[in-house]
């Protein structure tokens, strides 16, 4: 590896359930998982630290299942807040090694230690130092994946650094094809149970046969996806560790499962409404309207699971909320017959800038703007008082999902 090329990829092992062994003393030795819901046995596992794993218990698997394979196994329940403060610190820790830090989910940030060698010590050091620190700080253990790019450290990360001992491995494009070829296709980062079943029926088994395959082939079949996870099997990955990463989103979009059957189209009103509020209000945060509105309800009849997916361009862009819901109700009101809704999600794209209002002939451009003043300051509100300040009427119906969902952060309470 030059030096010009020096990507970090830091994946903290079992990061909630690890959290929770640490500020729990008294679970010291004894297997524990952070659960969805402890409180009922079709809970979730959101993780399992490693004597949990050593029972054969998974992240994403049942809390009955889990119970079974490991009866005295501590269940704790997630506190989300707590989870996001520990990877703000971590994120604040190795950005004392460079200013180029990507955050990829809560427990995995990469790192471009490019020009950080001459003031730290080789991409291997800083590896270690962070390693080490993260420990000594934190009581966390930190595995870490080195490679000349971002595909590279992550496959090094993923494949063999939490393999090893000391939770460090480089993977340095000349010797993909040595370590990282005769692994099984399944392994492979982007490859999924379905996508492995199609390449096995093409007679790709593993890492390097996909390599070898004409990446056009891929393509043909799986589209971009293909493509990506042929790349990846050949080591190739142009994107950048940036901290702009998400800077050029190209929508906003949100969702909740609710907590039984919508059957009432004034009961979904309510949490449609609050969905586009909370979409509306992240737009504004970004400076940024769309003109073009997504409504998604997923559900079920007695016979069968269905769903829908629609989107309508406006003809000009917005991030008023009583817009953005008109949209959204003008796509239930033609699509939706009435079959049971257990899931909702809200979206725009077709994104610009707040600042290039359109001005309409046929609209009341200042009731317009009065009515996008007042989004601004609802959200001036809420930041520095809590969502549920100020609220809509409707938001006090037994439909509303209001006070639940600020109770919690991706979905789980915090």
């Amino acid at each position: 590896m030059t030096k010009e090329q020096a990507i970090l990829l830091i994946d903290m092992e079992s990061f909630y359930a690890s959290i929770e062994h640490v500020e729990n003393p008294e679970y010291a030795g004894r297997p524990l998982v952070v659960s969805g819901d402890p409180n009922r046995r079709s809970g979730v596992i959101l993780a399992a630290c490693p004597l949990a794993k050593a029972k054969g218990i998974q992240n994403a698997e049942r809390l009955y299942e889990a119970q079974q394979k490991c009866a005295d196994v501590v269940v704790v329940k997630p506190q989300m807040q707590k989870y996001v403060d520990v990877s703000i610190r971590i994120s604040k820790l190795i950005g004392e090694y460079t200013d180029l830090v990507e955050p990829y989910s809560i427990d995995e940030q990469f790192m471009d230690v490019t020009g950080s060698q001459r003031l730290f010590g080789s991409p291997r050091q800083i590896a270690h130092i962070i390693q080490e620190r993260i420990k000594h700080e934190m009581g966390l253990r930190a595995r870490i994946g080195i490679g000349e790019n971002k595909i590279l450290a992550k496959l090094a990360c993923d494949l063999f650094a939490k393999k090893n001992k000391n939770g460090v491995h480089t993977l340095a494009k000349d010797m993909i094809e040595l370590e990282m070829w005769p692994l099984p296709i399944g392994d492979l980062f982007g490859v999924g149970k379905k996508m492995e079943l199609h390449f096995k029926s093409m007679g790709i088994r593993t890492i390097g046969q996909l390599a070898q395959t004409e990446g056009a082939r891929i393509k043909e079949k799986f589209g971009l996806h293909g493509q990506v996870v042929w790349m990846s099997a050949n080591g190739v990955d142009y994107s950048p560790v940036t901290r702009a990463a998400h800077a050029g989103r190209k929508g906003f979009g949100n969702g909740m499962t609710l907590p039984r059957d919508y059957v009432k189209k004034a009961d979904l009103h309510v949490v449609l409404l609050e969905l586009c509020e909370e979409v509306c209000s992240r737009a504004r945060h970004a400076g940024k309207m769309g003109a073009t509105i997504s409504l998604g309800l997923n559900g079920a009849t007695h016979v069968e699971k269905r769903s829908i997916h629609r989107q309508l361009t406006l003809p000009i862009e917005t991030n008023i909320t009583m817009e953005v819901f008109k949209g959204v109700n003008k796509l239930l009101e033609r699509y939706w017959d009435g079959f049971p809704v257990r899931r909702v999600s809200v979206g725009i794209t077709n994104l610009q800038s707040d600042q290039n209002w359109q001005m309409s002939l046929l609209d009341d451009n200042e009731n317009r703007d009065r009515l996008s003043q007042i989004g601004y300051v609802m959200d001036q509100i809420r930041d520095r008082y809590g969502k549920v300040s100020i609220q809509r009427a409707s938001s006090l119906t037994q439909a509303s999902q209001l006070l639940d969902r600020s109770k919690k952060i991706g979905g789980h309470y915090k």
